[in-house]
């Protein structure tokens, strides 16, 4: 019986060496691909600035010459150096001008697709969230699609900064603003109905089991602390439909499921919920709690003359659970910025 118990003892020591030695190479090799796609992004960059420089505005020139270099280049080096990709290059150089501000997290495929993106707050916001959440480069055409900073810009007064927090219009840190809440919050990973048709209880369940599909769409940063949670005054028990922490803003997020349209009852059942896990469930280094009511259906009047007024601790964003237009999301957030 003890030579087995030793046996045992013997394989589960060689487990865990084995378990450390093959995490030490799972993390190198990551770090060499990543070193490796940065370094090339740096390349591209340069090949960009090289062509720019030297064609300057000579519009026939530059032709003939990214002719010539991409005939001896492909010859030379094989397939990447097409007309089309030196002149990629050459666009990727005239957005970002400053290599220093590369970001190694970014691969060449992310940076195709981010410097056609319009505006320099718009492309740095994108930027930033696709390099701290580690987006791929699907996700993130999958986010420029579905205007991922307008629908942040819908909910908040406060633009995102280029460093992926927010600076507020009074100059003070907001984590309700830096939260970056959506609206809408797209959900058509649930493969439900119309939310019209929905139960809330069903619709609850639906993002339980697709918990990896909501964290992105919610940001980075979130962690899944519970469904149902229970949180107790003194007399009576209530319970919040889903409870999430957020790493990096530490404090807790309450999420109150609609599937009607937003009643003013709703925002103070979340007021007071939010109130009442910050007395009995937040820690006292944990910064105030917030709270969003997911709502089929919005309305502005209960928007403007609430507790969501103020746009700190509360907020109210509708959801769709069909995959929208470009162009319809674009009229619902200017219809919502200029109602």
């Amino acid at each position: 019986m003890s030579n087995n118990n030793d046996d045992l003892l013997a394989i589960n020591r060689d487990q865990v060496v084995y378990e450390g030695i093959r995490n030490v190479l799972t993390q190198a090799r990551s770090r060499a691909a990543a070193s490796v796609n940065h370094e090339m992004v740096l390349a591209y960059w340069e090949i960009g600035r090289r062509i720019h420089e030297a064609v300057g505005e000579r519009g026939e020139y530059g032709k003939q010459l990214i002719g010539f270099l991409s005939e001896r280049l492909t010859k030379e080096f094989g397939k990447g150096f097409t007309s089309a990709n030196l002149k990629n290059m050459r666009q990727f150089y005239r957005a970002y001008r400053n290599r220093y501000a590369l970001r190694s997290e970014l691969s060449w495929t992310h940076y195709r697709i981010l410097m056609r993106v319009d505006g320099q707050d718009r492309r740095a916001y994108y930027e930033t969230a696709a390099a701290n959440a580690h987006w791929s480069s699907r996700r993130l055409e999958r986010e420029i699609h579905l205007l991922c900073y307008e629908r942040s810009l819908a909910t908040n007064s406060n633009v995102p900064g280029k460093d992926g927090t927010s600076v507020s219009n009074e100059g003070d840190f907001d984590p309700s603003a830096a939260l970056g809440v959506k609206d809408p919050y797209v959900l058509d990973f649930l493969g439900l109905p119309e939310p019209t048709s929905l139960h809330e209880s069903d619709l609850e369940q639906a993002l339980i089991d697709h918990m990896q599909e909501f964290l992105l769409e919610l940001g980075s940063g979130f962690a899944f602390a519970g469904r149902q949670m229970r949180v107790s005054s003194e007399l009576s028990d209530y319970y919040v439909d889903l409870v999430f922490y957020h790493v990096k803003l530490k404090c807790y997020i309450l999420i109150d499921l609609k599937a009607g349209k937003l009643d003013p009852r709703d925002v103070g059942q979340m007021d007071f919920y939010v109130r009442l896990f910050n007395d009995t469930v937040a820690l006292s280094d944990d910064n105030p709690t917030i709270g969003i009511v997911l709502c089929a259906e919005g309305d502005r009047a209960v928007a403007k003359y609430s507790a969501l007024a103020d746009g700190r601790g509360l907020f109210a964003s509708r959801y769709v659970t069909s995959l929208p237009s470009e162009e319809e999301l674009g009229k619902a957030i200017s219809h919502f910025l200029l109602g």
